[in-house]
């Protein structure tokens, strides 16, 4: 629109200053978009980890209903969560699906024990509710002394039940060692996996539990080994492995704690392969558990893994 009595002002081709203007909004809003995807487990090279808390309920000083703490995973930006062993699946199931979250994991416990049953029989009942769902069972087992050679033919058969089980389901099955147990090592594990050769059949990489038994320089070379077989990672903060086994060290803490590089494990991890999903190890951690599940939470997507 013109004003009377006033000339137009001569105009020079609009052409490239609409093209500076236009590559100036372009260049703001990717910009924008890429601090605002730091902090916000943004994808890096198109992939981002899954990330699930798990053993977050069992020193909940709130005592949360798993309706509660579905809800709380979902606030907080989780992708949902894992189950510890056999009671209440169909609700754990239920409450995740409903906020639009996934059950990533149930932790079962096998006996090698003479004269103790195997497992919990629920588990047959158990396994048609996970068909289609994406769900593992991380097994645990225990029953004689750590690591010794008397449990290896024995885990060896209880293993490969559980995932012959399994599989008819479309269930994997991640071996999961822990500290203590029989299966105590992440080599316990992945002997009875390459005996086994069940198709369903992994390893679960505890980063708490190898921290306990093991030496830090034998870390990278173990990934790379059960890399071929690895279903599953699980961190938490912690401290040094020296001063873990020394007692002077904090072991499960939220992930902004503890002295050890745990975000530089991660990279690690994803510059060797892994591309399953990993779960923030809470067990033991009291008070209410909004509190350390934000911190941890609020660290992983800095860490932009």
């Amino acid at each position: 629109m013109r004003f009377a009595g006033i000339p137009p002002v001569p105009m020079k081709n609009p052409v490239p200053a609409m093209r500076r203007r236009v590559f100036i909004k372009t260049a703001a809003f990717m910009v924008a978009a890429a601090w605002a995807g730091q902090g916000q487990g943004a994808p890096v090279n198109g992939f981002r980890y899954p990330f699930f808390a798990f053993c977050f309920d069992t020193h909940d000083a709130r005592k949360r209903t798993l309706q509660q703490q579905a809800e709380l995973l979902k606030e907080l930006g989780f992708d949902g969560a894992g189950h510890l062993w056999l009671d209440g699946v169909k609700e754990r199931l239920e409450t995740l699906e409903s906020a639009g979250l996934k059950l990533f994991q149930i932790y079962l416990r096998g006996s090698i024990a003479p004269g103790q049953p195997a497992y919990d029989a629920r588990l047959k009942e158990v396994l048609p509710l996970l068909k289609g769902k994406g769900t593992t069972l991380a097994l645990l087992i225990v029953g004689v002394p750590p690591s010794s050679a008397q449990g290896r033919e024995p885990a060896l058969k209880l293993a490969g039940e559980i995932a012959d089980l399994a599989h008819p389901f479309g269930v994997k099955v991640a071996l999961y060692h822990h500290r203590g147990d029989w299966m105590e090592r992440v080599e316990d594990a992945l002997w009875v996996v390459e005996k086994a050769r069940r198709p369903n059949l992994g390893v679960m990489f505890n980063l708490c539990h190898w921290m306990a038994v093991d030496d830090e320089k034998n870390l990278m070379p173990l990934i790379k080994s059960a890399m071929p077989h690895l279903l599953a990672v699980s961190i938490s903060g912690t401290d040094s492995p020296a001063e873990i086994k020394a007692g002077t060290g904090k072991w499960i803490q939220p992930l902004d704690k503890g002295a050890w590089n745990v975000q530089e494990f991660a990279r690690q991890l994803k510059q060797e392969g892994y591309r399953g999903p990993v779960g923030l190890q809470c067990y033991g951690l009291g008070g209410d558990a909004r509190e350390h599940l934000q911190r941890s939470i609020s660290q992983w997507q800095r860490w932009n893994l």
